[in-house]
């Protein structure tokens, strides 16, 4: 799928495909581990090769991913591919707001920086107040 995907692509299109039901990555971990000739060590095989650990999501992980934004994919000539339709900036307009991000940064000002990203990212919220101690630091010393 993911060949003929990128067959049909023009350039910066995103595809979405029906990979079928979902494995669990315990799963096809212990089958690759079994497929290398290996074994798994756990509770019934305290000899195995290899042992198997979950460590739980990392700063940043999600459980379920977002896989679109829109809501209104596009079919194509094959029933497992759709296309997203997805907003997008032009060039132009994205090296603006790109430049007008790293002048706010250049100058550390931070509430500059946030509302650029807030008109870059969709979807972008502030999850509390700007932790950057050489902002903050700065700002106590204005203030002073």
């Amino acid at each position: 799928l993911v060949i003929q995907a990128g067959a049909m692509a023009d350039g910066g299109d995103v595809f979405l495909l029906d990979m079928g039901e979902p494995v669990r990555i315990a799963d096809l971990a212990r089958k690759m581990v079994e497929l290398s000739g290996l074994t798994v060590r756990d509770e019934n095989n305290s000899e195995g090769d290899i042992e198997l650990s979950v460590t739980g999501l990392r700063p940043g992980e999600k459980l379920y991913e977002e896989l679109l934004i829109g809501d209104n994919p596009e079919t194509t000539e094959h029933p497992r591919i759709m296309k997203a339709r997805e907003d997008f900036l032009s060039w132009p307009e994205l090296s603006r707001r790109l430049n007008a991000l790293n002048t706010a940064l250049d100058r550390n000002d931070m509430i500059a920086a946030r509302a650029t990203l807030a008109e870059l990212v969709s979807g972008y919220s502030s999850t509390g107040e700007v932790s950057d101690l050489a902002f903050t630091g700065a700002e106590a010393n204005t203030a002073a």
